[in-house]
């Protein structure tokens, strides 16, 4: 098996055979919507040709009508990584991967290969565990195309989910099963976001792809802090996959910037602190106006009470703090009817 056994890629339509059995179809993020429809019918006509109906998509990004007319599909969308979703899909790659003559297709419909190498660099792990020695060659080809073609191009926490699933699957990452409540999220070294620095950052907490907490927004002006300090009383019970997203809201139009996003599983969290570097944090680690030395930092307990002590962290009184979470700006939910949606669906006619 050979990484280059098929391979076509074009301005907008990438198409690779990682091994003969598992393909991966990438659309660029610049793509028109005709053009989009004409390249789908295109890769369902190629699979038609080589393949019969003997395989099966999984569609890594947002539901089409027009995926589920062409494919035969097992939607599974990845929009961020949830780990019962990526277990779901080990199963069925198994179940199909053991048919003779079955292949699995892994489709991305906008943007880079990172949610697909997640999946494939993820399931080489549990292979190395189950497969037998003569499938040495595929996880050798599917280590090559998560290095080569992933890892320049993906971010940090889909890095960070590769990894938790290796450490979970030889042992070297043991469990947390206790209660892990967080406090406060400190930003070390401000972001400049506006013209003048500063920022005017606030967060969004999702727990299993449902919003949990919305902080008010922090206004810091220029070089006044030095750091910020965001405090969630009494403590916020998380458990699981954890998705932060930190906003800033534009002083001067209607709209938001994400500073950085950070998802990790509380399984893996054994300290009561846990700190992200700017090469750690999605988004940020490729923005000029997070500073280079800056870090995130989480602090939790192991119970909802105000955790004594803290007095060092309290914000200088430059920092103004706007608790109106009304605003449609704030309120709008980035994965509201994420399972609802369908990106191609006429006006009004989602599902």
């Amino acid at each position: 098996t050979s990484v280059s056994h098929y391979y076509y890629e074009s301005v907008e339509l990438d198409l690779l055979y990682i091994t003969e059995r598992i393909i991966s179809v990438s659309f660029s993020s610049s793509v028109e919507e005709p053009s989009y429809a004409a390249h789908l019918r295109e890769v369902a006509s190629m699979l038609r040709s080589k393949h019969g109906h003997n395989y099966l998509l999984f569609n890594l990004s947002e539901k089409r009508f027009d995926i589920i007319f062409l494919f035969s599909v097992h939607v599974c969308k990845l929009k961020v990584f949830v780990t019962n979703k990526i277990l779901v899909i080990f199963a069925v790659l198994s179940v199909n991967l053991s048919v003779d003559g079955k292949c699995v297709v892994f489709c991305r419909l906008q943007g880079n290969r990172g949610r697909t190498g997640v999946v494939v660099a993820a399931y080489m792990h549990y292979s190395n565990i189950s497969a037998s020695a003569d499938q040495a060659l595929d996880r050798f080809a599917m280590k090559r195309f998560y290095e080569d073609k992933v890892l320049p191009v993906g971010q940090p926490s889909q890095r960070r989910y590769v990894e938790y699933f290796c450490g979970l699957l030889s042992g070297h990452i043991k469990i947390n099963n206790k209660p892990l409540f967080l406090h406060h999220v400190i930003l070390h070294g401000v972001p400049h976001y506006e013209p003048k620095g500063g920022c005017r950052p606030f967060l969004k907490i999702y727990q299993a792809m449902q919003p949990v907490y919305t902080s008010g927004i922090y206004n810091v002006q220029g070089d006044s802090e030095t750091s910020i300090c965001i405090t969630i009383e009494p403590g916020l019970l998380l458990k699981g996959d954890i998705l932060l997203k930190c906003y800033h809201k534009r002083v001067r139009s209607p709209s938001r910037d994400v500073m950085f996003r950070v998802q990790f599983h509380t399984c893996a969290v054994h300290e009561l602190s846990l700190l992200f570097n700017k090469e750690q944090l999605d988004q940020s680690c490729r923005d000029d106006r997070f500073p280079d030395y800056g870090k995130v930092e989480f602090v939790f307990s192991f119970g909802p009470e105000k955790i004594n002590g803290m007095q060092h962290l309290e914000n200088g009184p430059s920092v103004s703090v706007d608790y109106n979470t009304q605003d449609p700006l704030i309120r709008w939910d980035s994965y509201e009817d994420l399972n609802l949606s369908c990106e191609d669906a006429p006006d009004g006619q989602n599902i």
